[in-house]
């Protein structure tokens, strides 16, 4: 992977007069390999090419509509390595073909293997398993959080982010919140937005950072992957009076909350807030299936 030539932009967002919002926009980094997925896969990728594998391979693990399967099957795709995607649900198994985030894995040349809930929630044994099957292969674990992929975060900060008193990215595996609070100014806040009911996020960051300046705040709105009415509504009219589209499960909920936080004099008078969009507008249309099944309003 080579560092993207793009200057990410910055973009102030008129909400509020007590407080400056803006929104760094890593969702431009990379058409297919979108935001925070790039700089995880970054470091993971080109240390393990380094090594001159003689049939490389990458497995990883996702859901559905994970963002990082179809980031790591882009990957794939564009370096020649073979790839293998292992699928939380073994009943996708016979519709895979309906689910747009698979499919674009399937055309980028990502083997699939489905497996049931039970085997998904033991990873580790699995992950041994797939180590000794192919022990030349790349094991990246879901969602790409790993030391490789915090020490790639740091690639989100740079001089353009320095001078903010918050930094605010949505948390699902934690990676991106562990190196941003790793690898941010001293005098820094950083708030993860927690997308998924996970008790144990804060003690997993703890080991990836060595910082303590980060604070969790619940912004999962009825559970990971789960959209209310409410959610569309704000990303909708989010895009609308902005003209930056969110997507429902990650930066949709992050910047939803954020502006509850503002509306509640959370930030001191005059803060300077940078929020990370961190991508993964790919899974807009496999949501929008979702809600349509349910007549329900579609993201626009």
């Amino acid at each position: 992977m080579k560092r993207p030539k793009i200057n990410i932009p910055i973009v102030e967002i008129p909400y509020s007069d007590k407080v400056k919002l803006f929104i760094k926009r890593e969702d431009l980094i990379h058409p297919e390999i979108s935001g925070n997925k790039y700089w995880k896969l970054f470091f993971n990728i080109n240390h393990y090419l380094e090594n001159r594998p003689e049939n490389p391979l990458i497995i990883t693990f996702g859901g559905a509509f994970s963002n990082h399967i179809s980031a790591v099957s882009a990957i794939g795709n564009l370096a020649g390595i073979k790839t293998l995607g292992i699928i939380r649900g073994e009943e996708l198994e016979k519709k895979w073909t309906h689910n747009p985030t698979l499919v674009f894995a399937k055309k980028n040349g990502m083997n699939l293997k489905f497996v049931t809930r039970e085997e998904y929630r033991h990873k580790d044994k699995l992950t041994e398993f797939l180590q000794q099957e192919f022990p030349q292969a790349l094991i990246i674990p879901e969602g790409g959080t790993n030391k490789n992929a915090v020490h790639g975060v740091k690639m989100m900060l740079n001089n353009d982010t320095k001078d903010f008193d918050y930094l605010c990215t949505a948390v699902g595996t934690g990676g991106t919140l562990a190196g941003i609070s790793e690898f941010c100014e001293e005098n820094q806040k950083v708030i993860g937005f927690k997308v998924v009911d996970d008790s144990s996020l804060e003690s997993k960051i703890s080991e990836l950072t060595s910082k303590q300046n980060f604070y969790l705040t619940d912004a999962a709105y009825g559970g990971y992957g789960k959209i209310n009415d409410e959610n569309v509504r704000f990303i909708n009219g989010f895009k609308m009076k902005f003209d930056i589209p969110l997507e429902p499960v990650y930066t949709g909920k992050m910047m939803q909350k954020v502006l509850e936080m503002i509306d509640a004099d959370y930030f001191p008078e005059g803060s300077k807030i940078l929020c990370f969009h961190t991508g993964g507008l790919q899974g807009i249309e496999g949501a929008n299936m979702l809600l349509e099944k349910q007549s329900r309003n579609l993201i626009i």
